[in-house]
């Protein structure tokens, strides 16, 4: 897809926004379309996460997976080169359906709630749904502002050996119990207001990022 450069829109665009309509570009998209965000440090990228993609992409019927490597990952300050880790991804991601974006380094974002906020003010009328693995759903209440994170985008959330019962009984799970989505409606996710979250116990994927370091 042809990058759609963004603008910032008033006087009073936000620092996000400027540096946003400055330097950083949207995969292409249009309003109505179903789009994943799969964020992480990808450090290594592996099949695994190319199963948590293709299994979100698959079971909500997204239009697209947006891939958003983590320029500087607050978790892990010893991780590989940014350079290194975006070629892994890029390598390892396949389909016209998976875009890799470099948008979080970009914007200079650590945090997710920064980047889902200026996406959803560039792409009015994109339905957002954030995807992630269970093991790192499990670690949701770690983040900053994740609270706020689940007030402004759905969740998918995908199976991940050993991670299932540990997510299912997280912080995460505990707060946001009353907003579960039916496997069965599972469809609906993407054009729901947030609170709204998904689990899928789809067929496991063993491979971690951290056995492979």
């Amino acid at each position: 897809d042809t990058p759609v450069m963004v603008k910032a829109r008033g006087k009073r665009a936000t620092n996000t926004q400027r540096h946003l309509a400055g330097r950083a570009a949207l995969p292409g998209c249009q309003p109505g379309m179903k789009i994943g965000l799969f964020g992480g440090s990808f450090d290594p990228a592996h099949t695994g996460h190319a199963h948590v993609a293709q299994t979100a992409l698959r079971a909500l019927k997204l239009d697209r997976v947006w891939w958003l490597p983590a320029a500087d990952h607050p978790f892990k300050p010893n991780q590989t080169p940014f350079a290194a880790r975006l070629a892994c991804v890029r390598a390892l991601v396949l389909g016209p359906k998976q875009v890799v974006s470099t948008l979080e380094r970009d914007l200079h974002n650590q945090r997710s709630i920064e980047t889902v906020t200026a996406l959803q003010a560039r792409a009015p009328g994109v339905h957002f749904v954030w995807v992630m693995g269970a093991d790192s759903f499990v670690e949701l209440n770690r983040w900053k502002h994740w609270k706020a994170l689940t007030q402004k985008i759905s969740f998918c959330v995908i199976a991940r050996p050993g991670a299932s019962r540990a997510a299912l009984s997280s912080p995460a799970a505990r707060f946001l119990a009353r907003y579960r989505v039916p496997w069965s409606k599972r469809h609906n996710v993407p054009f729901m207001d947030p609170p709204a979250w998904v689990y899928l116990p789809a067929p496991l994927h063993a491979i971690a990022s951290r056995d492979l370091r």
